[in-house]
């Protein structure tokens, strides 16, 4: 593996000392999760490629291990196994593992990750802020900050009526900052299960399940890009669903509401008035819909409370990321704003769905943040 120079070993163990000390302040409990972790949930959540990117191994039992390709995930799991399921806040520096073109295949990462607090608005505005005052301790007071909102973009698309699987391609394009020309009914490629689709449509699901299963398991197959049968079986159903419906893809009347919600930018105050702007004008009543867009203004309110000028960040509706991962308020925070930025020190948002996900009986709201630290430590010099 890549290892660091000894003066850049010197600056990362500064770097950590001092982002360390200052999360321990922020009162998030350190935390020091096992470096080999299930491979599991990491290929649940972000797909069968990123085998390709993670360190794999077995254990005596023949159960794929791996070395943490990040700390999100491995903290959430050490909170489950506590048992007690209340609210809690942790802090973590420690090395990560995963190939990344031009950098190196072990580097150090220290985070914060707030599980089961209530306050939603407050705490995402305390992460974005403990963010902030950690990249100053490295001299950066004006760094570009970068919002995005994924319960927004989704609560966008329902209220469209935009189909599931047409909604899923259509967060994927947004997720990798492709054009919607790909997700667009007109231009979607016949799909090649277009006769399986047809056939179960209005099927009882449970025979498609069945099917699926039984089809897999003649194949010694248990699961596919880290889906099993079930999940499998229900994306072909939802495809069915949305074929009957017309098509898989946006309508261009979608698209064109999608794509006005996409261009909308500036600071969060102004993209709030924008966002009313763009609902009224689409004609849309949808409860979630307003409720997220209250809650986006309720936390710029918290932001600004913070002392942090809401006029220094900037909202983008075309920042998205991986929606089995993300469910809200989402940042990032590059060494230089403008145009070019530089490359990111810091990004986190909320993550509500991900301890339900990693086994929890019950949902628990959760937000975090993850600090690059090599980056940051050559970025103060």
């Amino acid at each position: 593996m890549t290892r660091p120079q000894a003066g850049e070993t010197e600056a990362s163990a500064s770097a950590q000392a001092r982002l360390s000390a200052h999360l321990a302040q922020g009162g998030y409990r350190f935390v020091t999760p096992p470096v080999l972790q299930p491979v599991e949930p990491f290929l649940e959540l972000s797909g069968e490629d990123i085998r390709r990117r993670i360190f794999v191994t077995q254990d005596s039992d023949g159960a794929e291990l791996c070395l943490r390709p990040e700390l999100t995930i491995p903290v959430c799991r050490l909170h489950l196994a506590g048992g007690d399921g209340r609210a809690a806040d942790y802090s973590y520096c420690g090395p990560v593992f995963r190939l990344a073109a031009d950098e190196p295949d072990e580097f150090l990462q220290a985070g914060i990750e707030s599980i089961g607090r209530a306050d939603t608005p407050a705490a995402d505005a305390e992460v974005l802020g403990i963010a902030l005052e950690g990249l100053a301790l490295f001299g950066h007071a004006a760094p570009g900050v970068r919002l995005g909102d994924m319960g927004l973009t989704v609560a966008l698309l329902e209220a469209l009526s935009v189909p599931p699987a047409a909604k899923r391609r259509t967060l994927r394009a947004l997720a990798a900052g492709r054009s919607l020309d790909a997700v667009t009914n007109a231009a979607l490629p016949e799909d090649p299960h277009a006769g399986l689709l047809a056939a179960i449509q209005g099927q009882d699901p449970r025979g498609v399940r069945a099917f699926v299963e039984d089809v897999l398991a003649i194949a010694g197959i248990s699961a596919v890009g880290g889906r099993s049968a079930g999940e499998i079986a229900e994306r072909f159903l939802a495809k069915a669903a949305a074929q009957a419906n017309g098509g898989a893809g946006l309508n261009a009347e979608n698209r064109a509401i999608v794509d006005r919600y996409r261009a909308i930018g500036g600071d969060p105050d102004a993209a709030a008035r924008d966002l009313r702007t763009l609902v009224r004008d689409a004609g849309l009543s949808h409860d979630t819909l307003e409720a997220t867009l209250d809650l986006f203004e309720e936390r710029n309110g918290f932001i600004a409370a913070r002392g942090m000028g809401l006029d220094g960040f900037r909202f983008s509706g075309a920042f998205a990321r991986n929606l089995d991962y993300y469910t809200g308020f989402i940042f990032e925070v590059t060494a230089a704003g403008g145009d070019r930025p530089g490359p990111v020190l810091v990004g986190g948002g909320r993550y509500d769905g991900l301890l339900t996900h990693l086994g929890s009986a019950t949902a628990q709201p959760a937000v975090g943040c993850t600090f690059w630290v090599d980056r940051v430590a050559g970025a103060g010099r």
